[in-house]
């Protein structure tokens, strides 16, 4: 009796002894291993960092080899670069008209960035070492740093407070806006409506699961936002007839079909009338008008190319004019958001091109998986308005929601005028979240906390960016840095998402340096990383002949509006800022259009948020 006692005493202090161990902090909390060096814990209280083709060696890869030395000697820091790219017009003007000049700047500009992303995937929130599950389970998003260890001291690691202050705090203090701070680079609203539909295509998470599961078949540019994700839903939505979508005509002009004729399920309330329900590839796209309005674009752009198509092939049947459409209208939607949307969101004079063939000789691999870092960094709701100007008419966020009848009150050429017209907010600086999406931001942050991402500084570290020293060095001013300080103590523990939003901005600018040197590689690798890039894939045959590849050849945002808006309205990513006229011609139609345009940025508003 007295050995069986014995023994549960020994077992007792023995399972305590284990558990103990297991709840020993690890050393890699600390994130000792630099340079991109992972951190492999030896034993409780031990560490290894794998040095590995990083370029630097010792025990925290922190002494750089001597080409690596001599690299980071003579590269200029990312706020150099982005001053020579944003300055000199008139150097860049005669660049831009030099071609071999401008492909191997902006072959130089795709692989420098590319290279930043891991490929194959290499963490998933589940996991933070490398394992054939993060590879292969595609209903995650990928990592581009594994997340905080559940045993280390802090949230953050080994930095900061014990505990992050109050999320409903955080967004009240730091990010809620007093009064709108307008883009001084001048974005507007039909930016910030196609960067949200753009992005609905791969950023969908499934909340049903958690924040590091995405609902999304692929993971990059397939137009399931316009198509539908599954086989069932694109079928509904197609008209089995020459290629061609379904489709209403209302006073002359096409929009989507309804629901009660397609069957497709869609995210309306119940205050929407039938009539009111149209049915599209995305089944969030009903919540906004700006959203419903790029969607009819794009179907009317489907059908237009399936008329092309079919004058070309007559012998063709649906299925292959479908099919080939759909390619065509992702390539004509990668050289948009390449020419007209990167490039306006970076504001370099420096002329941006679409063309896979500068990378047919490089280190490339045509795969891509969004990351969920990138997701969160995309939520760049300080674009958003306190109101929508469409014409005569001003709308508060209730009459916005979730009302169709403004799209056919209006029509299409009235609201591409008037979001053409009205500015965006800066998305740096802070105190510029509007009050009408505030859950929104407190949504982001706490599925930022449930994914647990490491700080900020960590991943400026880990895309090539010195970490901030400051408090004041990271927001620029002594305000909102003394609120900052107070609520994370180190500036080593200022979360990534928040960070983001605090960030001083470039001088001019709409967005910080880490949003951009962050977002950037995610962006370029994910559209180039296409299937329709790859060598197999970029020839005129897979788009239906000549006729087909110069339909995405000559793309750009004005061609698309010109084809399928009535009157060809004037558009642009940017505010015009002079009255001075220039005669443009799409098609053979002549119109004016405005010079001096100022250049910038995105947004998107996630659908499991709203």
């Amino acid at each position: 009796m007295l050995l069986t006692g014995g023994m549960n005493v020994l077992g007792i202090f023995f399972c305590c002894c284990l558990l103990a161990s297991s709840l020993a902090t690890s050393p890699c909390c600390s994130n000792p291993c630099q340079n991109r060096g992972v951190c492999m814990t030896r034993g409780t209280d031990g560490y290894e960092c794998d040095c590995t083709r990083t370029g630097y060696y010792g025990e925290n890869c922190t002494t750089p080899e001597f080409l690596t030395w001599v690299k980071i000697t003579l590269k200029p820091s990312p706020n150099t670069v982005h001053y020579i790219l944003t300055h000199f017009k008139g150097l860049w003007n005669i660049i831009n008209n030099i071609s071999f000049l401008r492909d191997g700047i902006m072959r130089y500009v795709l692989t420098s960035r590319s290279h930043l992303i891991d490929s194959p995937p290499t963490y998933n929130s589940q996991y933070d070492y490398k394992n054939w599950e993060a590879y292969s389970n595609l209903s995650y998003y990928t990592r581009a740093l594994p997340p905080v260890g559940e045993s280390c001291p802090t949230p953050m690691g080994v930095k900061g407070k014990k505990e992050l202050p109050s999320v409903k705090v955080v967004v009240e203090k730091l990010l809620l806006r007093r009064k709108f701070i307008p883009d001084p680079q001048g974005t507007n609203i039909m930016f910030a409506f196609f960067a949200q539909h753009f992005t609905h295509q791969f950023f969908k998470t499934d909340v049903k699961r958690g924040a590091a599961f995405t609902k999304a078949l692929g993971h990059g540019v397939d137009l399931n936002h316009v198509y539908g994700e599954a086989l069932d839903r694109q079928h509904k939505l197609r008209l089995k007839q020459n290629g061609k979508l379904k489709y209403q005509i209302i006073d002359g002009e096409m929009y989507p079909p309804l629901v009660k004729d397609t069957g497709v399920e869609m995210l309306y309330p119940p205050h929407v009338p039938e009539h009111l329900r149209f049915a599209v590839g995305q089944e969030v796209f009903g919540l906004v008008p700006g959203l419903m309005m790029y969607a009819t674009i794009w179907l009317r752009e489907h059908n237009r190319v399936c008329d092309i198509l079919l004058q070309e092939h007559p012998e063709w049947d649906d299925e292959q004019l479908f099919q080939t459409a759909r390619l065509i209208l992702i390539g004509e939607t990668i050289k948009i958001v390449i020419e007209d949307y990167v490039q306006h969101l970076s504001g370099y004079h420096f002329k941006l091109k679409f063309d896979p063939e500068l990378l047919f000789n490089q280190r490339f691999q045509y795969q891509n998986r969004i990351a969920a870092e990138f997701n969160t960094l995309y939520h760049w709701h300080p674009l958003l308005p306190d109101t929508f100007q469409i014409s005569d008419r001003e709308y508060n966020y209730q009459q916005f929601l979730y009302n169709n009848s403004v799209m056919l009150e209006h029509g299409l050429s009235q609201m591409v005028e008037s979001f053409t017209k009205q500015q965006a907010g800066r998305v740096a600086g802070g105190r510029n979240f509007p009050a009408a999406v505030f859950r929104v931001a407190m949504a982001s942050i706490e599925q930022s906390r449930e994914m647990r991402y490491q700080s900020l500084n960590e991943y400026r570290k880990r895309f090539n960016l010195n970490p901030f020293r400051t408090f004041e060095e990271l927001t620029g001013e002594k305000e909102l840095s003394a609120e900052l300080e107070e609520l994370y103590g180190d500036v080593d523990a200022v979360e990534f998402y928040t960070g983001l939003l605090v960030e001083k901005p470039r001088p001019g600018a709409i967005f910080g340096e880490t949003m951009v040197e962050i977002g950037a590689p995610f962006s370029l690798k994910g559209l180039m990383g296409n299937p329709i890039c790859s060598p197999e894939y970029w020839k005129p045959s897979t788009f239906g002949g000549t006729v087909g590849f110069d339909i995405i050849n000559t793309a750009s945002l004005q061609k698309l509006i010109c084809n399928n808006v009535k009157d060809c309205p004037i558009t642009s990513f940017n505010i015009f800022k002079s009255k001075t006229a220039t005669s443009v011609s799409i098609n053979g139609s002549s119109n004016s259009a405005l010079e001096d345009v100022n250049p910038t940025l995105l947004l998107k508003e996630h659908s499991s948020e709203l």
